[in-house]
């Protein structure tokens, strides 16, 4: 939710006030559909495990409920890939809506005649990048 950080401007040598800038983006929700797919796939799969464990012999006797266990895991599988490619669209998305250059070029004093603007830093995106390959 990047429209809720401020940012300020800094003022060009006195000659104006610092002003706001509001980001531009909401990239919460692929971040939020992938914690929920989580949350959903270790409650089937503590719910799976109570039923492999205590009542294996209604497992061994149904032939219908292997299917249906092997059928909802698929689902799983193809949600989690999905919410996996979303969540890394996301921050693909918050990079560039936070890169330095975007954050420039936003500025309208930056944009005066003979004003050199750069950035201090660059921001550091490394766990993050590791939190979507893992």
């Amino acid at each position: 939710r990047l429209y809720q950080i401020p940012f300020e401007m800094p003022g060009c040598e006195g000659k104006s006030e610092p002003q706001t800038l509001h980001l531009i983006g909401d990239f919460s929700a692929p971040a939020e559909f992938f914690v929920t797919l989580g949350v959903f796939c270790f409650l089937y799969a503590m719910a799976a495990l109570v039923l492999y464990l205590r009542f294996h012999s209604l497992y061994g006797e149904n032939k219908k409920l292997p299917i249906a266990d092997f059928c909802v895991t698929v689902c799983f599988t193809f949600f989690w890939l999905v919410a996996a490619a979303a969540w890394g669209k996301g921050l693909s998305d918050v990079k560039a809506a936070t890169r330095p250059t975007s954050l420039i070029a936003a500025m309208a004093v930056c944009q005066d005649e003979g004003v050199a603007c750069s950035a201090g830093t660059t921001p550091a995106m490394g766990l993050a990048n590791i939190s979507v390959v893992r």
